[in-house]
């Protein structure tokens, strides 16, 4: 059985929880959080604690934390044998340098508390330190997905900025469509077949080959309709660079 401590209770640190604990190969002996109420809903399944010299022994400590608290969490653990990795797509292995045995666990999805996650189709990217700690990442990534590859700090980086693009920005645009429905009294679900079906579609052939609409088509008349339609500036200025770089993508330069 492999041994866990999870630091954070975040929603990854949440979710890895969750899915840890379902695999009998797996045991959560230990979650660690700045606060007593953050702690709460893990107390009555492993042990708590909000002091780090409590700290448990294990096979592997997960750093479920923000980007920005790693380093400072990684210094603040004591020394420790087991494995300690983070699970930030864009934070590099060097990070975790106070470290001997050091790695990355990246799950490449979005997260909410409160929102169920099959893991099996999510990648889990990995990196280690040494041959034998990738060896074990890959039996942990194992037990949850069904994908899981070596990728390197430059790579996860890139792979994340794609992510960022492909996942945050279009949520963003979402809620820009989401905000012109509701000032025209439409219910933005009916947006939603369309949002499916793009999807399903990209699933099957390449985003550039999916592409629709005025810019692709070169409706210049129906993108000024638009345009004039808009009122908040920042909304405008979305429209026309968006409008322009997918112009510029199919060969017509502004």
């Amino acid at each position: 059985m492999l041994s866990i401590v999870l630091l954070g209770t975040g929603n990854v640190a949440t979710k890895l929880f969750d899915v840890f604990s379902k695999h009998k190969e797996l045991q959560v002996v230990q979650v660690l959080g700045r606060s007593a109420e953050a702690l709460a809903p893990f107390g009555a399944k492993t042990a708590t604690s909000m002091d780090f010299s409590t700290l448990l022994q294990a096979d592997l400590y997960v750093l479920a934390v923000s980007d920005d608290a790693i380093a400072h969490v990684s210094g603040t653990l004591p020394p420790v044998k087991g494995l300690v990795v983070h699970t930030s797509g864009s934070i590099p292995l060097s990070a975790l340098h106070s470290h001997e045995r050091r790695g990355v666990f990246y799950p490449l999805q979005t997260f909410s508390k409160d929102v169920g996650v099959n893991f099996s189709p999510i990648p889990i990217c990995l990196e280690a330190q040494s041959s034998r700690d990738l060896q074990l990442l890959e039996q942990l990534g194992g037990c949850i997905s069904d994908r899981v590859l070596e990728v390197s700090s430059e790579q996860r980086l890139s792979l994340h900025l794609a992510a960022v693009f492909a996942n945050n920005f279009t949520n963003h645009l979402y809620h820009v469509g989401s905000e012109i429905c509701n000032a025209h009294q439409l219910p933005f679900q009916l947006l939603q077949p369309l949002i499916m079906e793009t999807v399903r579609k990209i699933g099957n052939i390449a985003p550039y080959d999916a592409q629709t609409g005025p810019a692709r088509r070169k409706d210049q008349g129906t993108m000024d309709k638009h345009m004039k339609l808009l009122t908040n500036p920042t909304q405008k200025e979305i429209y026309s660079f968006l409008s322009q770089s997918i112009k510029e993508t199919y060969g017509e330069k502004l």
